[in-house]
């Protein structure tokens, strides 16, 4: 089970980041890079779902640093 610091990849993200707010962006990408860490140190790898959602996010963030 997750806390409020981390998004496991069982639990809901959003299908359309384009429509998050940018500081609710923020508390996501915090998220899921604490999940991941956490995965890393215990599993020794990333979760693929953790990894996607990781990937989506940069590439939301690289599309609004460009508009």
């Amino acid at each position: 089970m997750s806390d409020n610091l981390r998004l496991t990849p069982d639990e809901e993200f959003p299908e359309d980041l384009t429509a998050v707010e940018d500081q609710e962006l923020q508390v996501l990408d915090s998220q899921i890079q604490r999940q991941l860490d956490v995965e890393i140190i215990a599993e020794g790898e990333p979760n693929p779902e953790t990894e996607f959602r990781h990937y989506e996010l940069d590439e939301e963030f690289q599309t609004r640093d460009e508009s």
